[in-house]
C-alpha cells in the first residue's frame, strides 16, 4: 500500500506543473492581446513599415472596452414650471382711476388717541389754580364724590339719590340706582381734580370737578344722569337731555332677560353654638395629660 501511494504522489507532481504552465501561458496570451489593442501608430519603433496591413483582430473583445464605452446619453428631464395664475401678467392687474374712490379717514373715537398734547379745558377753577387731585374716587349717587377725607357735591346739578323713582308711562322704576351705576362707570376708579381746599373736612363741599378734559357736572347733565340746576351753567345741556329722553328722562331699562330675582322668605335659622351633636356638646375634661411643671 506505500508504494502504491508513493507511485501516486510522484504522477500528481508532474501534473500539477503542467497544469501550472498551461495557465500561465493563457494569462500571457490574454495581456498580448490588450497590449495589441493599446498600440498606437506613431510610437513605431524607426525602420519598421508602417504600410503593412495591421493584423485582423481576434474575435475575443478587450475586458476593457466595455469600461473605455461611453455611456448612452441621458433623455433631457423636463423643465420645471411654477404654478402661475396667469403667465402674461405676473403683477395684479392695473386698475383704471375712475374705479377706485379716495375717502376721508375716520375722525378719532377720543381726543387720547391724538398723538399730541391735551387739549385744555373749556372751563377752569373758579380761583384759577389747578384744583385739588383726588385719587380713587367713589360715587355715592349721580353727582356725589367721596375720595379720601372729602365729600363732594358736583355744583351745577341737582344731585339724584339712589332711592329716587321715575315714571316710565305711569310705570315707576329705579332711576336713582341706574344712573350711579352710569356716574361709576364714567368714574373707573380715575383721578378727578375738584376745586376744593388742600384738606378735606366731614361736610359735603359743592365744587366743580373734571375728569381729564371733562366737566362731570355737564357730564351728567348732557347725558340725563342729573337735573341740571335752575341759573346754572348746564341749564342748556339739561333740556337737550330732556328732549332726547335721555338717562332718567328715557324709557325704564328691559329688565326682560333677566333671571327673577329668588322670592323672600322667612328668617334664616340661628347658627348652632356647636358642631358636635347634643350629647357631646358638654366639655369633657382632658384626660392623660402631665401636671404643669412647678
Amino acid at each position: 500500500m506505500r508504494v502504491l501511494h508513493l507511485a501516486l504522489a510522484l504522477l500528481a507532481v508532474p501534473a500539477m506543473a503542467a497544469l501550472v504552465v498551461a495557465g500561465g501561458r493563457s494569462l500571457k496570451g490574454s495581456e498580448s492581446v490588450v497590449a495589441v489593442d493599446q498600440i498606437d501608430p506613431a510610437d513605431t519603433l524607426p525602420g519598421q513599415d508602417t504600410d503593412a496591413a495591421p493584423q485582423e483582430p481576434t474575435t475575443a473583445e478587450p475586458a476593457t472596452s466595455a469600461i473605455l464605452a461611453p455611456a448612452a446619453p441621458e433623455p433631457p428631464k423636463p423643465a420645471a414650471h411654477s404654478r402661475a395664475i396667469d403667465p402674461e401678467v405676473v403683477a395684479p392687474p392695473e386698475l383704471s382711476e375712475d374705479e377706485l374712490e379716495r375717502v376721508e379717514p375716520r375722525a378719532p373715537l377720543s381726543d387720547l388717541a391724538l398723538a399730541g398734547p391735551p387739549k385744555p379745558r373749556k372751563t377752569k377753577m373758579p380761583d384759577g389754580g389747578d384744583g385739588t387731585k383726588l385719587f380713587q374716587p367713589i360715587a355715592t349717587a349721580a353727582g356725589m364724590i367721596k375720595a379720601k377725607d372729602y365729600a363732594i357735591a358736583v355744583s351745577g346739578i341737582e344731585i339724584v339719590k339712589e332711592s329716587e323713582t321715575c315714571s316710565d308711562g305711569g310705570k315707576p322704576w329705579d332711576c336713582g340706582v341706574r344712573a350711579r351705576t352710569a356716574f361709576r362707570a364714567f368714574l373707573r376708579g380715575r383721578t378727578v381734580v375738584c376745586a376744593v381746599p388742600p384738606q378735606g373736612g366731614q361736610a359735603a363741599i359743592a365744587a366743580k370737578c373734571w375728569v381729564g378734559n371733562k366737566d362731570v357736572g355737564e357730564w351728567l347733565a348732557e347725558n340725563g344722569w342729573a337735573r341740571a340746576a335752575q341759573g346754572g351753567p348746564y341749564v342748556e345741556a339739561g333740556e337737550k337731555a330732556r328732549a332726547a329722553k335721555k338717562g332718567i328722562f328715557g324709557m325704564a331699562p328691559n329688565l326682560g332677560g333677566l333671571p327673577a330675582l329668588p322670592a323672600a322668605t322667612g328668617p334664616a335659622p340661628a347658627a348652632p353654638s356647636s358642631i358636635l351633636p347634643a350629647e357631646d356638646s358638654a366639655v369633657m375634661p382632658p384626660t392623660d395629660q402631665p401636671a404643669p411643671a412647678q
